[in-house]
């Protein structure tokens, strides 16, 4: 009878860089005070620079103070803006919408009807347009 041989430590612990693509181990990690907002994917993957819309997102929909004061000094208030407009506040729910609308001096008649639509079509944002 043979016996399986013991895996090495090496193949163990797999890749020296865990996996991570060139480009994911080039740019630098987001900082871990944000990895709670992350919880359903793999955190250490995340990077600004290729995905900065899905981290805008969900650090206006989730984020604490902390973690929306770190948003605001990585992406500046103008770009945060363009993306709640372009989006028309979809992800966002009617109370943290009126929130970023004050913060970030959104048209209040544009945002009040993105918010009448989301209470109209409860479903219209989980749907691609």
């Amino acid at each position: 009878m043979s016996k399986t041989p013991e895996l090495t430590a090496t193949k163990r612990r797999g890749p020296k860089n865990g996996g991570l693509t060139p480009a994911e181990t080039a740019s630098p990690p987001l900082p871990p005070e944000l990895k709670p907002l992350f919880w359903d994917i793999q955190f250490r993957r995340l990077r600004w620079q290729r995905d900065r819309d899905f981290i805008i997102g969900r650090v206006l929909a989730e984020g604490s103070w902390q973690q929306t004061h770190w948003l605001m000094e990585m992406a500046g208030k103008g770009v945060i803006r363009e993306w709640v407009l372009r989006r028309r506040g979809q992800g966002l729910s009617p109370r943290t919408l009126g929130f970023w609308e004050v913060v970030l001096d959104l048209p209040h008649r544009e945002v009040s009807t993105w918010i009448a639509e989301q209470e109209a079509y409860p479903w219209s944002g989980r749907v691609a347009r």
